[in-house]
């Protein structure tokens, strides 16, 4: 195995060692394994790195990647643009406010052997704000984040002696889901979660003491899929789950909704491991066997194609439809986009979906709920 280079207990698996201690070491036993969202995760905060910096007046070269889009440029370009507006305002009451860009952070006076990187760390006269650029689509809250939190007690560590601080301000960016997520805390609120929960837990975690604790924190442990405690709470889970639902109260049926999007993670990941098994490791399960699955019928070679077609007399072989709206952006400029297709453009009312109370979006009743549905059912047979 590889050399470990990430921190036993990092700032980006906070959320889950707090609360499963055991977790830490665990993952310790597994490799970590390179994916196409992490990859394209690194690429874009390269990108924005490399955007601040020039609009900071600094020296920077812009990075590359295979992962360059113009999704990935408009969502740098509006991380660049927060940064700047944040340190705008800070710099109107506080001229001397600065930004700083990817510090390293040591946090060994509270977990041992930790340490992290801030994407960036805005200091004023008053106050610390600490801001994370998040590239992936799963939402993320900044509402008493640990891992924000840790930056944010790093950055209280280096800066804290030059400015008389009162609060921290932590903000979670992440552009692909249009989430900009901010939660302010005294610095005495900090200082005391430090003491009193931060500081005993990490020393339990490290140590390989505490307990097992599946819950929502496991969605990217690498221990997940494995993991015997998961698999207990899950499988007791299950045989409530698999009871005919109106022999279940609404309780019962509240506990399941709670916890079923991490019954089903799981179980999608018992079935991606076993099938990875046998078909990159040849593994033989007793019960299970690797087939062909269904395929679709694709065109071999589409130039050859058109030829044939054109060549047999067949001339409506093509269908035109408009770029996206994203390609269109990009084409005419934002200000042109705007003057020429601004009102030619809507953003119909998203599916009404079910959530758990503690989702930030406002609550639609039950006729508007079943009003915008009928809306959506009506606007997709159009």
């Amino acid at each position: 195995m590889p050399p470990n280079t990430h921190a036993i207990l990092s700032p980006s698996s906070a959320a889950r060692w707090l609360e499963c201690q055991k977790s830490a070491r665990l993952e310790q036993e597994f490799s970590d394994q390179p994916t196409q969202a992490a990859a394209e995760g690194t690429a874009a905060h390269a990108l924005a790195e490399h955007k601040v910096r020039k609009a900071l007046k600094m020296r920077s070269r812009r990075p590359t990647s295979e992962y360059d889009s113009d999704e990935m440029e408009e969502c740098t370009d509006a991380y660049r643009d927060y940064i700047m507006e944040q340190l705008s305002i800070e710099r109107q009451t506080c001229p001397d406010a600065q930004a700083y860009i990817e510090t390293k952070l040591d946090l060994t006076s509270y977990i041992p052997e930790s340490f992290g990187t801030s994407d960036c760390i805005i200091v004023s006269d008053n106050k610390l704000h600490v801001i994370d650029l998040k590239y992936g689509k799963t939402v993320i809250e900044a509402e008493e984040n640990p891992q924000m939190k840790l930056y944010a007690l790093g950055a209280l560590d280096i800066y804290e002696g030059l400015y008389d601080f009162k609060e921290v301000e932590m903000t979670i960016f992440q552009p692909r889901r249009e989430n900009v997520s901010t939660w302010k805390e005294s610095v005495a609120a900090l200082r005391k979660w430090a003491e009193e929960v931060l500081k005993p837990t990490a020393k339990l975690a490290y140590e390989g003491e505490g307990n097992f604790c599946p819950g929502d924190w496991c969605i990217f442990c690498k221990a997940a899929v494995q993991c015997r405690a998961r698999a207990e709470a899950n499988l007791e889970l299950a045989k409530k789950e698999f009871a005919p639902p109106p022999l279940l109260s609404d309780d019962e049926i509240e506990d399941i909704l709670k916890v079923l999007p991490d019954l089903t993670k799981w179980a999608n990941d018992i079935m991606s491991y076993a099938t990875d098994m046998a078909i990159n490791h040849g593994k033989k399960w007793k019960a299970f066997k690797v087939v062909a699955g269904r395929s679709t019928r694709k065109y071999k070679d589409e130039d050859a194609v058109i030829k044939a077609a054109e060549k047999a007399g067949y001339k409506d072989i093509f269908k035109k439809s408009l770029i996206t709206l994203t390609e269109m952006e990009k084409l005419m400029g934002k200000t042109k986009f705007n003057e020429v297709l601004g009102g030619l453009i809507v953003k119909p009312p998203g599916k009404p979906t079910l959530v758990p109370i503690s989702d930030k979006r406002p609550e639609i009743t039950g006729n508007d709920a079943k009003s915008e549905f009928n809306k959506i059912k009506e606007n997709t047979h159009d």
